[in-house]
């Protein structure tokens, strides 16, 4: 642990922020939400906005963006320890501290579209994965999307062979860099606020995104050819610190509940939005031009990276592939 170590007594103090002062407002901070016009971003403010209201009042919500608080790497380690009582981090950041099942999300073409996402994440497997947070000292609350993923490059981007020797940038994720190896690319990990320039100057020759993301990051811009794969899938999960949100009162929890709810439908149905309307704004720009797989092709992208799910099924765990598979295809691997 680094500079975020909290003696025993800055911890308790912390536990006080809460439920346990009668008169004060419960306190929640609400950090990594990336960009307040973000899916993400607008769905954080309408929480805050309808818990304050559905409470009375007896809740506030203090939202920080951009990682203002911690660095990104920093913000779970808080969480769990109280320093911050809500986040809203990627499904990939939860490998890292052992809840490797999350992972299961980035393997390619595991979710072929939004109904069999939800499907998921508001049924019974979606809950499940959610339980296995608790150990860890974090309850799940929901599951937000930022959408599915599309294939980009200065080269044409239509079989599997054209991804060979190029080099892609991904978020921290050994699923996803199984994938890309999967290709015969070289995957490199990197923030997502470097992608930009290293598009521009040849750091890297691709990337894989959603269509907002790619847009409000002007990766356009420096990309000729947006491949149409839909292969993957950018989602968050929304975590509390489990004392905290244990500590709760009766009376108030069933408000959290509904705010968060409301505000889960409404940031899901931003980002749908959202990647429609960047598409959109995309093909007007003409700088990047849009791709779209025949038949053929696409069932040869989804027959090269077949191997990853063998490649990953130790670190993912072999009975949550199948659980997803069962779900989301009715088979199993």
């Amino acid at each position: 642990m680094h500079k975020l170590i909290l003696t025993a007594a800055s911890v308790a103090a912390l536990a006080l922020i809460g439920p346990a002062s009668a008169q004060a407002p419960i306190v929640i901070k609400f950090s990594h939400v990336v960009a307040p016009n973000t899916p993400k971003g607008l769905a954080s403010e309408k929480f805050k906005e309808l818990a304050e209201k559905y409470t009375g009042g007896k809740v506030k919500v203090e939202v920080y963006p951009n990682s203002q608080l911690y660095k990104d790497k920093e913000e779970l380690e808080a969480l769990q320890l109280g320093a911050v009582q809500m986040l809203a981090p990627s499904n990939a950041k939860f490998g890292p501290i052992g809840v490797k099942e999350f992972e299961v999300f980035d393997l390619p073409y595991i979710l072929p579209d939004i109904k069999t996402l939800r499907k998921v994440t508001d049924g019974p497997l979606g809950t499940k994965l959610l339980k296995l947070l608790d150990a860890k000292g974090m309850t799940g609350l929901a599951y937000w999307d930022n959408g599915f993923k599309m294939m980009s490059a200065n080269k044409k981007l239509l079989t599997p062979a054209d991804y060979k020797g190029l080099k892609f940038r991904i978020q921290s994720s050994k699923v996803l860099e199984a994938q890309f190896r999967t290709l015969g690319a070289i995957p490199q990990v990197m923030a997502f606020s470097e992608v930009y320039q290293a598009l521009q100057t040849g750091v890297v020759d691709g990337q894989e995104n959603t269509w907002s993301n790619i847009y409000t990051q002007k990766m356009h811009e420096v990309q000729k050819h947006i491949t149409v794969t839909n292969h993957g899938y950018i989602g968050y999960i929304v975590v509390v610190n489990k004392k905290f949100w244990d500590g709760i009162p009766a009376d108030i929890k069933p408000q959290l509940d509904k705010a968060m709810k409301e505000a889960t439908a409404y940031g899901n149905g931003q980002s749908q939005k959202e990647n429609d309307d960047a598409l959109a704004e995309i093909k007007k720009t003409g700088k990047s031009e849009i791709i779209t797989l025949t038949p053929e092709q696409d069932a040869a992208m989804r027959k090269a990276l077949e191997p990853v799910y063998q490649d990953v099924a130790k670190r993912v765990g072999q009975t949550v592939i199948d659980e997803f598979l069962k779900e989301t295809r009715g088979a199993t691997n």
